[in-house]
């Protein structure tokens, strides 16, 4: 009799679930000197997959519409033409897993198991918990000195990724936050965009602390797309309240304010004044372009920059970035890739590969507006569109300063997932009729 009560009660779970273990993996702390590779999240978001598959053989539903899995597709060609040309069969095939986890297989994944919009909003407020989690770390790092080493002071807000992935953290904050925003900003009940407003407040002392300069950027302009698609109203309320929150933070508190600014300052100075890490962006972007002029249409194949880059490098490339500190020692990390996810694929994917993966990205990009447009006035969903639209906005700005990598990399995956589902599926149907 129980287990009877028990089985209707479990088929009525969401199906994105697994979806949400996955982002919430990410929690968990890193093994002291990790260098940053696969985790717990990348091994059960390969779980993921099979569920997913095995669920569609089972249930008999209908797989992805052909529009989907054309754009979602569309990366294999370049990538199995990068893997054929790769230096060793063993890097074209991890470099193949790797790729068509994060931008294949993950994203359909998600599409499939995200039914409706009340789904998709489960799966951004997972996103703004994850965030709020390693904000709350990153804060704690900064506020007793435990964080990665900056200016030779251990205040760098990591979160648990640690010094090997000073990124992940803010990675994960700014999604959280774009995630917020664009729930604060929809039609939901009050009380859930008062919650969604002050999460995204919450989150921006965080980012802050993370002292990156590409997630400031990216979170920033993002933030006023997300602003101009909800309405010039909500634009001027919500820019209102996020400078005075700025000037209360950073000017009354004094969180970090001259470090902050000293940051700040120095992305205007990326030219005229650069440090060290601008210098050897630079210089790694020209080592890309350089191999890709060698390949044009192919690339060096995948796995294929850190063989080529001396060959490719100036003398002004240095041998590598110093981390340390957030439980770990001092570490001189290789530079393995251009920081520049374009000039990555470029080089290593060639002109195919990167026509083919950055076109589904803007395919997305077209369908997922399209469908803002639809519900724009007064259709159900304008905060899934902002979400949606955000989060894909902030990863193409973001991949011109960074790369995939590290742990925090499935969460991108994740992403790419849930903005497709709003531009494949959920911002052409009412809501309605998304249940399957």
């Amino acid at each position: 009799m129980t287990l009877a009560l028990t089985l209707p009660r479990a088929r009525t779970l969401s199906p994105v679930l697994p979806v949400v273990a996955v982002v919430a993996l990410l929690g968990l702390p890193l093994g002291p000197g990790g260098e940053g590779g696969a985790g717990p999240a990348d091994a059960l978001s390969a779980l993921v997959v099979l569920f997913c598959a095995v669920r569609l053989l089972r249930q008999r539903q209908r797989p992805l519409s052909r529009t989907a899995a054309l754009v979602l597709g569309l990366p294999v060609v370049g990538l199995a033409l990068a893997a054929m040309g790769a230096s060793s069969p063993g890097a074209g095939l991890s470099g193949l897993g790797r790729y068509l986890q994060i931008f294949v297989l993950v994203p359909a994944a998600v599409v499939l198991l995200v039914r409706d919009r009340s789904d998709f909003r489960v799966l951004a407020w997972s996103f703004v918990g994850l965030a709020g989690w390693q904000g709350a770390v990153g804060v704690h790092q900064f506020v007793t000195g435990s964080g990665a080493s900056y200016q030779g002071e251990n205040i760098r807000a990591v979160g648990t990724f640690g010094p090997q992935d000073v990124m992940g953290m803010a990675t994960v904050v700014a999604f959280g936050l774009i995630c917020a925003v664009g729930l604060a900003l929809g039609r939901t009940p009050v009380r859930q965009r008062a919650i969604a407003a002050c999460s995204a407040l919450a989150l921006l002392v965080p980012l802050a602390l993370s002292f990156s300069r590409g997630a400031w950027i990216a979170t920033a302009l993002t933030c006023a797309v997300q602003l101009a698609l909800a309405g010039p109203r909500r634009a001027l309320k919500v820019g209102a309240v996020a400078a005075a929150a700025g000037v209360i933070l950073v000017g009354g508190f004094g969180v970090g304010s001259a470090m902050l600014q000293e940051r700040v300052n120095s992305i205007t100075q990326v030219r005229d004044a650069p440090d060290q890490s601008v210098t050897d962006r630079y210089t790694m972007w020209a080592a890309a372009v350089g191999m890709w002029r060698d390949q044009p249409l192919t690339g060096v194949g995948l796995k294929g920059f850190p063989e080529h880059r001396d060959g490719h490098a100036s003398l002004a490339l240095s041998s590598g970035s110093d981390t340390d500190g957030a439980g770990g020692g001092f570490v001189k990390q290789p530079l393995l890739s251009p920081h520049n996810m374009y000039l990555l694929i470029l080089s290593e994917q060639g002109l195919i590969g990167l026509l083919a993966l950055a076109g589904g990205w803007l395919a997305m990009l077209a369908c997922g507006l399209r469908g803002w447009f639809r519900i724009r006035r007064s259709g159900p969903g304008l905060d899934c569109a902002l979400v949606a639209c955000g989060l894909l906005v902030w990863q193409l700005v973001d991949f011109t300063y960074a790369d995939i990598g590290g742990p925090s990399t499935v969460l991108t995956a994740v992403v790419f997932g849930a903005v497709a589902w709003w531009a494949l599926v959920g911002g052409g149907a009412r809501e309605e009729a998304l249940a399957r």
